[in-house]
């Protein structure tokens, strides 16, 4: 009997049909949309504005090495190199910066919420005021670069620059991208000034903590002094070159209901959600950091120098950092230029690398170079030592593609901007009153250097000919913000630390409020104001410790008291002194040092939250023989998060249950703990103390908890949460499974978007080792009952001083920001394992390794 089975053979020859259509018109789609904005990187292209013909090569992984005979040429073929593999990215960054993403994306309430903090702050502005103190040098350069990025886009139409314009183009007409200015250059640095300020979070932390918690005494026993005792600062005292000076923190403080009132709190609860309303370009939250150090040649196998470095910041696709090759055909005083490393599309240059004398490494020296001042507002004014002071207010006008222009007003104090008025807010939850109604109400105003014009970008041009420790004090002089620690090293065997950045000096005030920049300062009093700038020849700095080595991993950069005051609230030091001790264990068991060790070092899984914490938890008795079999597993465990371990993925569960236990009935919604260093150094003293009121859970009146109670639960509701999720065979746990590192793109790559999309801009997800506050930093946020991934390094380096060609390198991503590139994202997989590529850098090795040859011509006659 076939009849009835007629209409299902039909059913299936439909159905196959459809999935060979669909998926031709998939091909089609990919073949139109995704390959049409592919680079030419091979063959002859003539670039309007050359003097004279450029080479371009491009390595197996598409990293290119321009070689040109000017400056102007080098830099107008960067521009021109970038915007193939990357214009999309500089575009919505320059959206971003100036305040303009509505702009690009249309009516969306986090672009317009993003685009009135940014106006607010005003990036663009200090951008265009930066211009003009530049040195026509550097204004050359950044013009030059301009115009290979112009000489690209020429004709062009968007969707043949990136697939993004096309998809965006079913949201909003797209239209073809402005011309690029100098001054979005500049902006950019704004931003990643912005993503690497200092402490301005715990700063609106304890603050806000303060009103369920209103005693000073117990706020600051959530953040703990630096342990200088047990995490050795960068530079000692004995190698500090600046003099001493102690740091500016008054004594007797009592604040009272001074930030306890309603319409304070609402303030500042208004500012903080303001401040989240900014893109992160770079990274957000505690993880963001780095890790750098050199060894002297001493120790090492070449007797020259080793340099490593490896930004921590967050993850995104394309990666945050890019790999580039800049040299002068004839290397000399007119063009002085032959340097290799790492680059920020949108800016020219290189910001960390080495050329042939000198290579430097970057850190985040987390300076405290933002303040929040209350202020008392009456109308439109601020009052001042008890006179008033009428607002500065302008109008902004924002344009939202395919919707109306929106209005924001603007107002700021002689502080900086108020922030706390910059979103709408609800009169039921008493934040701030429009800037026409009567009464007498605070805000919170933001001050911050960054938001100064300076010179910056001077400083990455100068570091990239720096030839010895003056020309790097020289280059750190203009490096205004982000304040970055730079290590160096040289080919003739100097290593060497310098402290740069535009340091604000605070005075010692006697009253109510702390005067060192860890809380909010009254705005009403003058004495609190800050008082000018750290003179840069004060900064910290070293050159060939007697040590013979240099570690730079956010810690505090000189013991207290040495040197001007610079921050209260560095990186705890778990990972410094990490890297500290292993070098020095080798170099005591006489084991030279070379790039191999030093790329493994980069690696390092060792965890000080375990050091600190197993011996508390092996003592807890558990009961249940199931529920102890997490515990059992921590009783062989080595201390290394890998990805393969079970151990490290009970232990890392029982560490964010500690945290919720511990804490989650003492702190305001937003300012849970994260996991961080310095949660470590609370926990850790903490476990000294087993009736500390901070053990006790409010929430069971009655009750009192003390350690040994939080940890035995912990350890149980670890234990069946980690059974919920992945299965009761703890042989079956693994810290990768769920600690995942899943670079996302910053428009297309988030939940909003259909899931085909997703699937074609975002990177394959990678189970990963490390954790937060480890030398193989994958942090990951323990408050968001989530253990992905949340900042890593952006790329690992290595460089021999010794033999240049001999250095490694990776990036997180790959070169290319098209997503249909076999270079989007062709390092990850390296990257996530832990493997580095061969980095070349002499020119016999660079033609070597090309695989494409592009040449860059004038244009004929």
């Amino acid at each position: 009997m076939p009849r009835p089975r007629r209409p299902r053979r039909t059913a299936l020859v439909v159905v196959a049909v459809l999935v060979v259509l669909a998926l031709l018109v998939s091909l089609l789609v990919t073949a139109l949309v995704l390959r049409r904005p592919l680079p030419d990187a091979q063959g002859s292209q003539t670039l309007p504005g050359l003097g004279a013909e450029v080479e371009v090569t491009r390595d197996a992984r598409g990293v290119p090495t321009i070689v040109a005979e000017t400056p102007a040429d080098l830099f107008m073929a960067q521009g021109y190199v970038s915007a193939q593999d990357r214009f999309f990215e500089m575009d919505y960054r320059r959206h971003v910066t100036a305040g303009r993403l509505s702009e690009l994306v249309g009516q969306d309430e986090d672009a317009l919420a993003a685009d009135r903090m940014v106006r607010t702050l005003g990036w663009r502005r200090v951008a265009e005021q930066e211009w003009g103190l530049l040195s026509q040098e550097a204004r050359d350069h950044l013009q030059a670069y301009a115009d290979g990025v112009n000489a690209y886009l020429q004709d062009r139409d968007p969707g043949s620059i990136a697939m993004e314009y096309t998809v965006l183009g079913l949201r909003v007409p797209q239209q073809a991208p402005e011309p690029w200015e100098p001054v979005d250059s500049l902006a950019w640095l704004k931003a990643l000034a912005w993503d690497l300020r200092s402490n301005y979070d715990r700063e609106l932390s304890r603050a806000s903590t303060y009103q369920f918690v209103p005693d000073v005494a117990r706020v600051e026993e959530l953040f703990p002094p630096y342990p200088q005792d047990r995490n050795l600062p960068i530079v000692s005292a004995a190698d500090a070159a600046a003099p001493a000076d102690a740091a500016t923190v008054s004594a007797g403080v009592d604040l009272g209901p001074d930030l306890t009132g309603t319409d304070l709190q609402a303030a500042l609860a208004s500012a903080d959600r303001a401040l989240a309303a900014v893109p992160r370009l770079v990274g957000e939250g505690e993880g963001v950091g780095s890790n750098s150090w050199v060894v002297g040649g001493a120790h090492t196998t070449s007797g020259k120098p080793i340099l490593a470095n490896d930004p921590h910041l967050g993850l995104s696709a394309p990666g945050t950092l890019s790999q580039v090759g800049l040299r002068c055909a004839e290397v000399d005083d007119v063009c002085p230029f032959d340097v290799t490393g790492f680059a920020f599309a949108g800016l020219p240059g290189v910001v960390i690398g080495h050329n042939g004398e000198l290579a430097w490494g970057l850190t985040n020296m987390g300076a405290d170079v933002t303040d929040f001042f209350l202020e008392r507002i009456d109308r439109n004014d601020v009052r001042v030592d008890g006179t008033h002071e009428p607002l500065e207010v302008r109008m902004e006008t924002i344009e939202v593609a395919g919707g109306d222009d929106v209005e924001h007003a603007v107002r700021s104090t002689r502080h900086g901007p108020i922030i706390s008025d910059v979103l709408p807010v609800d009169d039921a939850t008493r934040g701030p009153l429009p800037q026409d109604a009567p009464g007498n109400r605070f805000a919170v105003s933001l001050a911050w250097t960054a938001l100064e014009p300076g010179r910056t970008v001077e400083a990455f041009f100068e570091l990239m000919t720096a030839r010895d420790a003056d020309d790097v004090s020289a280059a750190a002089a203009k490096f205004d913000v982000p304040a970055q620690n730079i290590v160096f090293a040289t080919t003739d065997g100097h290593i060497g630390y310098q402290a740069p950045g535009r340091i604000p000096v605070r005075a010692t005030v006697e009253g109510p409020f702390p005067s060192d920049g860890t809380w909010p300062r009254p705005g009403w009093d003058s004495r609190y104001d800050w008082q000018g700038w750290v003179d840069p020849a004060e900064l910290p700095r070293v050159l060939d410790p007697a040590e013979g080595f240099v570690v730079a991993a956010n810690q505090a950069v000189a013991p207290a008291g040495v040197g001007p005051f610079l921050m209260d609230d560095a990186d705890y030091g778990y990972r410094s002194q990490r890297i500290r001790d292993v070098l020095a264990a080798r170099i005591a068991a006489g084991q030279p040092v070379d790039v191999a060790s030093t790329a493994d070092l980069q690696t390092d899984r060792y965890s000080p939250y375990a050091e600190a914490l197993l011996p508390a938890l092996l003592e807890v008795e558990v009961p249940d023989a199931f529920d102890r079999a997490g515990q059992d597993l921590l009783r062989e465990w080595d201390l290394t998060m890998e990805a393969d371990s079970s151990a490290a993925m009970y232990f890392a569960a029982v560490w964010a249950e500690v945290l919720e236990l511990t804490f989650a009935d003492d702190l305001p919604e937003g300012h849970a703990p994260t996991g961080d260093s310095r949660w470590l150094e609370v926990v850790r003293t903490m476990l000294q103390n087993p009736t500390s009121p901070w053990w006790d859970d409010r929430t069971t009146p009655g009750v009192i908890e003390g350690r040994d109670d939080v940890l035995a639960r912990a350890m149980v509701s670890a234990r069946h949460a980690l059974t919920a999720q992945i299965g009761g065979r703890t042989d079956d746990w693994a810290w990768g499974l769920l600690h995942v590192a899943a670079p996302e793109h910053p428009l297309l790559g988030g939940a909003g978007s259909p899931a085909a999309v997703r699937r074609l801009v975002n990177p394959a997800p990678q189970g990963v080792g490390g954790g937060a506050s480890l030398v193989d930093a994958t942090g990951w946020d323990a408050s968001s009952g989530s253990y992905a991934v949340t900042s890593a390094p952006a790329m690992r380096m290595v460089v021999d001083l010794g033999d240049l060609d001999s250095s490694t390198w990776v990036n997180l991503t790959g070169t290319s920001g098209h997503p249909a590139s076999v270079h989007y994202d062709d390092q990850l997989e390296a990257w996530a394992q832990g493997r580095q590529f061969p980095w070349p850098f002499s020119a016999a090795a660079v033609q070597a390794d090309a695989v494409d040859r592009q040449t860059l011509v004038p244009p004929e006659g």
